[in-house]
């Protein structure tokens, strides 16, 4: 994106600083006393000829793909920290498991100097030494609620800077050993995330998934591995950059042929693709998402969504997503059979005790379109 104009960019600015202040207080007000819950207002009545009734909804209840797993995001350069411990963790997985999630992922086990949990290889690089052990705290709380734990991997910040993915596969073939010694023995240690992104083939990205993926199924016995590129789509901009679009994007029959050749050169050890669904309109979504099917059923590759919560639409980065997007997102994954929905992430952008007031609504809004 390029800059846009200086008093504009200078208002959002500060609308963005006073409106987190205003949204963030009521939000932690109603998380600590309950009242944010809908029930707690009592029965909506209307008057007599009214044609709204229940939840309001005039579309078919429940018709799209339910999420079932979401990434924990707590290394991150681009979305504020929520500063949780262990209660609140404890809370949000409860929350998490009330709406049918069943899978977690942790989108990183560290990014740049940031890491999450104590790891002596990353620490004698130079990383800073974490105040909580994250790795065993999300782990432990997925034991307890008996939900799937996804590891993933280190980013070390040298691809976005240079462009070489092979660096990554080097640094995390230590990792990789690491952290399955460390935490393997844990029940709900079920599979790997590969957490390079990339939305475009290039000379280096089969090769380095390949590492990964063959080092994380080796060391632990054949568990399952996945990855969640982005789409090239017209919403692939860099977040913060002043624009929400460009003028170039991948087409549909170019995406497939170069997806198509990575899907080939990784299917023996990437088990899943989930790609981000954030960066294609809405009415491109059953193009896009027919060609992810049919690419994943060719090479014997689960297909899964990353519905993303946050809204890529507003010019401010980032905040949760106006809930019919979600919906259309999520209907259009149920339409082209996608075997899984997981979401970028439900604890900042759907949580009823997200600092953004609007994640609560987005919780309830999804629990009345399913009926829970």
């Amino acid at each position: 994106m390029k800059e846009e104009n200086i008093d504009r960019r200078e208002f959002l600015r500060k609308s963005s600083l006073i409106g987190a202040g205003a949204l963030a207080a009521p939000a932690v007000l109603d998380s600590c006393s309950g009242a944010r819950n809908v029930e707690d207002y009592g029965a909506v009545t209307f008057p007599e000829g009214s044609a709204i009734s229940g939840d309001g909804l005039i579309v078919p209840h429940g018709d799209a793909l339910r999420i079932t797993g979401t990434f924990l995001d707590e290394i991150s350069h681009d979305i504020p920290h929520q500063n949780w411990g262990v209660k609140e963790w404890d809370r949000d997985f409860r929350n998490m498991k009330a709406i049918g999630i069943d899978t977690v992922i942790q989108i990183r086990s560290g990014y740049r100097k940031f890491i999450t949990w104590p790891s002596e290889y990353l620490l004698k690089k130079g990383c800073y030494m974490p105040s909580m052990d994250l790795v065993e705290l999300f782990l432990s709380l997925a034991d307890k609620y008996e939900m799937k734990y996804y590891f993933g991997l280190y980013d070390s910040g040298v691809y976005w800077d240079t462009g070489n993915m092979m660096a990554e596969a080097e640094v995390n073939q230590y990792v990789i050993e690491e952290v399955w010694n460390r935490y393997g023995h844990h029940k709900s240690f079920k599979g790997w995330y590969l957490s390079t992104e990339i939305s475009r083939g290039n000379m280096t990205a089969i090769p380095c998934f390949h590492q990964m993926g063959k080092q994380c199924k080796d060391v632990s016995g054949g568990l399952p591995t996945f990855i969640s590129p982005w789409i090239d789509g017209k919403k692939a901009v860099m977040a913060g950059s002043g624009t929400l679009t460009k003028a170039e994007a991948v087409s549909v029959e170019q995406h497939e042929k170069e997806w198509g050749e990575i899907f080939d050169g990784i299917h023996d050890v990437v088990d899943a693709c989930a790609f981000q669904d954030g960066h294609i309109d809405y009415d491109e979504l059953d193009a896009f998402f027919s060609v992810n099917k049919r690419l994943a059923d060719k090479y014997g590759m689960e297909c899964w969504t990353n519905a993303e919560s946050f809204d890529r639409d507003m010019p401010i980065s980032f905040l949760p997503i106006k809930f019919d997007k979600l919906r259309m997102k999520l209907e259009a994954a149920r339409r082209c059979g996608y075997d899984k929905a997981i979401t970028f992430e439900f604890s900042h952008f759907m949580s009823p005790q997200s600092a953004y007031l609007q994640a609560g609504h987005l919780y309830d809004r999804y629990k009345e379109y399913f009926q829970m």
